[in-house]
């Protein structure tokens, strides 16, 4: 199982092994639970209390021993929306910050899967009007990231109601038509050898250079002199390119 997924939820993996043991268990006691963790006793019983105040696991009373179990998985929804909540608190205080701080130009190189999510999620959240992107290929869209994480982008991009325009190579001509299929979505196609481990995104002010290597890295641009030359670039790919 792919326990990271509870790691970005805020759970230490201590947490997570716990939770995941009670989940197996059903009900249990702290003792059978450090037999099956395999954690030392201090650690499991930290994971325990801090799984309680976090509502993920309860307890009774029997005898002079506590009995644990795990809440339903479906409270993480609780769980998520909960944080989500909270974070919405501050969130304007926190975007006054930044607006405070007068940023003319700003490159940001990112590594890794979550790094390259990152600049995406900055692009699609930089008010731009339109989202363009020409590169990418087969690898990229099939092997480095998975065509699942694809489609959650776009549905993203569609729900926050943003336009796109994209030049594909005909080695992705078959997602590049699904995605024609989509809301607010428009595809070309330049010749295979258009294809490259390299996609350039332009959205508002900002501009995305990606490189899907096996280790995966890119850059982040902002700058509307910046953007607007890559603009350019586009449109000549797209007048190029072919339906």
């Amino acid at each position: 199982m792919e326990s990271s997924i509870l790691e970005d939820l805020g759970l230490s993996k201590a947490e997570i092994n716990v939770y995941i043991s009670l989940l197996e268990l059903g009900t249990s006691s702290a003792g059978a639970i450090l037999q099956r963790c395999r954690l030392q006793n201090s650690v499991t019983h930290r994971a325990l209390n801090s799984l309680i105040e976090k509502g993920l696991i309860t307890y009774i009373i029997e005898g002079k021993r506590k009995i644990y179990q795990a809440v339903s998985p479906d409270f993480f929804y609780d769980f998520i929306e909960d944080k989500k909540r909270r974070f919405e608190l501050i969130l304007p205080e926190l975007k006054k910050k930044r607006e405070a701080v007068d940023i003319r130009t700003e490159a940001t190189i990112y590594k890794g899967k979550k790094g390259i999510w990152q600049i995406y999620n900055d692009l699609l959240n930089s008010d731009g009007k339109e989202y363009l992107t020409f590169g990418g290929g087969k690898q990229v869209t099939y092997s480095v990231m998975g065509e699942e994480w694809w489609k959650l982008l776009h549905s993203k991009r569609i729900l926050k109601k943003i336009p796109a325009r994209q030049v594909f190579d005909e080695s992705i001509r078959e997602f590049g038509e699904e995605l024609k299929k989509r809301p607010l979505s428009k595809v070309k196609f330049l010749s295979q050898e258009f294809e490259q481990l390299t996609e350039t995104i332009i959205c508002g002010n900002a501009v995305g250079i990606v490189m899907f290597t096996e280790n995966p890295y890119g850059v982040l641009i902002r700058d509307k002199v910046v953007a607007d030359s890559y603009r350019k670039n586009f449109k000549i790919l797209w007048e190029k390119a072919k339906e």
